[in-house]
Formats: C-alpha cells, structure tokens, sequence
C-alpha cells in the first residue's frame, strides 16, 4: 500500500496519537473511512460511466490497462515473444569455448 510498511505505519499511529489525542482519534479514524469509502464510489462511478459509454465492446475494460507503463510493458514482451517463435539461427545462442574472447566490434566503441 504505496510502499508504506507495518514500521511506518507504527510512527504515523504514534505520532497521531501525540497530535490529535487519544480522544479525537477515532473520530478522525471515522472521517477517514468516510472519506475512503467516497473515493472508492467516485471511482467506481467513473469506471462504469466509462464502460458505458464506450459500448458493449468495451464491457471487459480494465483501468489498470490504460496505465501507460503497462501498455509500453505488454507491447514490449509481445515483441520480444514474437521474434522467439521463429527458428532464427542468429537467435541461437552458443557458449564460448574455454579461452575465447567475444565477439568485438572496433566501429561500435
């Protein structure tokens, strides 16, 4: 949950606790559910006026897939999948034999 662990979570309870006080904690704990569970529905709300509104082919939409980072990442693994399938013998990779230096190429460096 956005990189924050069980130790972080320990200092921001603690250091609530000496801010607001033991007694107006869970009321603020209570205002932050609230507030929760409103973002949720606000999401939720968008996601499915989207879908709607693109159509039935769009039924199986995924925000998530939207994510520039997961599209650049799929095409990525479909090209490089794509280029394994083929019997290709420059894709063969060989082991040197003991003693022998890679290939160099002067022009290159």
């Amino acid at each position: 949950m956005f990189g924050v662990g069980l130790p972080e979570l320990a200092v921001i309870a603690f250091v609530a606790v000496l801010v607001f006080g033991p007694d107006r904690l869970p009321e603020f704990a209570r205002q932050a559910g609230r507030l929760a569970r409103q973002v949720r529905g606000f999401a939720n709300q968008a996601r499915d006026e989207l879908r709607e509104e693109l159509g039935p082919e769009y039924a199986d939409l995924d925000l998530r897939d939207l994510d520039p980072r997961a599209i650049v990442k799929k095409h990525i693994y479909d090209a490089m999948n794509e280029g394994m399938d083929e019997e290709d013998p420059r894709q063969k990779v060989v082991p040197l034999a003991a003693g022998e230096l890679p290939p160099f190429d002067s022009d290159a460096t």
